[in-house]
């Protein structure tokens, strides 16, 4: 039986607006959610990601390296730890055993390129889709049934 998904549609005219969104998110996460970041190159996923955690530690100034490189870089949070995983460079999900993937999903994580998770895609997710709209972005929402509603 699968969970019916809410869907929220957002334009992102600006970095602000981009920062106020995935604030929003940061409240609503608790351990064990996952955040599935979607779009193009450029369309603003670590922007997204970098606004979040800064949102989530309280620290607006907090060094939130793009782990295109590093494949995941980990972060400690007042719920707990949280993962932002770039699988940009993963050919499939047969890596991220070795990055932790298991041991992460008991905190929680932020995902770039979700789509090379095939089988270990959480149902339960959070799909954040940040699409190019004229000047600024676009982001659909869908997931969290009962709580992505609270998003203003």
């Amino acid at each position: 039986m699968s969970q019916t998904r809410s869907v929220l549609s957002c334009p992102l005219p600006d970095l602000a607006a981009t920062a106020g969104l995935a604030a929003g998110v940061a409240d609503l996460l608790r351990s064990g959610d996952a955040v599935l970041l979607d779009g193009p190159l450029g369309a603003g996923k670590t922007t997204f990601a970098r606004a979040l955690l800064r949102a989530l530690t309280g620290d607006p100034g907090l060094e939130v390296p793009s782990p295109s490189y590093t494949l995941v870089q980990a972060y400690a949070t007042p719920i707990g730890p949280v993962h932002h995983f770039d699988l940009w460079r993963i050919e499939g999900p047969g890596g991220l055993v070795e990055l932790g993937w298991e041991e992460a999903r008991e905190g929680v994580v932020l995902v770039e390129w979700p789509d090379r998770l095939d089988a270990l895609r959480p149902d339960d997710a959070l799909g954040v889709t940040l699409e190019f709209a004229g000047e600024g972005r676009h982001a659909t929402l869908s997931g969290w049934p009962g709580r992505l509603g609270r998003l203003g």
